[in-house]
């Protein structure tokens, strides 16, 4: 069950358009530096570049792993903020495609909501640097969530 109190800093955190304040409460996110905006109706994550976060100082390039968990938490927040789940989504699956090197420079994600069962949600995320039109990587996640109402078990 996701506590009154959180329902509450999403909605207002979705009506400021500032998500700093929900993504302090995640520790991974401030350890990897996800940013999270409003973008018209829809939301921007950005991971900018830092060099903790590379895995190939030869190229350089953003860790594989890294890549994926931020597009994961960015699938998670986007369920977060527009889905009206009764309890934090949890990740049955996630599926990654690496099309191109991530290299030392900002990467943006964006999440779109494919399907929303009673039970389980599809969201499709596209990463990608300057170009969004050349994704660095696209993503299938399926997590498990709890409708509105539904009883506790």
């Amino acid at each position: 069950m996701i506590p009154d109190d959180i329902h509450q800093q999403l909605r207002e955190a979705h009506s400021r358009g500032d998500y700093s304040a929900l993504l302090q409460l995640i520790p991974y996110a401030g350890l990897i530096g996800i940013e999270c905006s409003r973008d018209g109706d829809d939301l921007l994550f950005r991971l900018p570049a830092n060099p903790d976060n590379i895995g190939n100082p030869l190229l350089p390039a953003i860790h594989g792993g890294v890549i994926a968990g931020f597009m994961e938490l960015a699938a998670a927040l986007y369920l977060l903020i527009f889905s009206e789940s009764a309890s934090i989504p949890k990740i049955i699956d996630f599926s990654i495609d690496y099309l191109r090197a991530g290299h030392f420079r900002d990467t943006y994600a964006r999440c779109q909501l494919w399907r929303q069962g009673r039970r389980v949600t599809n969201v499709a995320i596209t990463a990608w640097q300057g170009d969004a039109g050349e994704p660095i990587a696209t993503a299938r996640a399926h997590f498990k969530i709890k409708e509105p109402g539904a009883p506790l078990k």
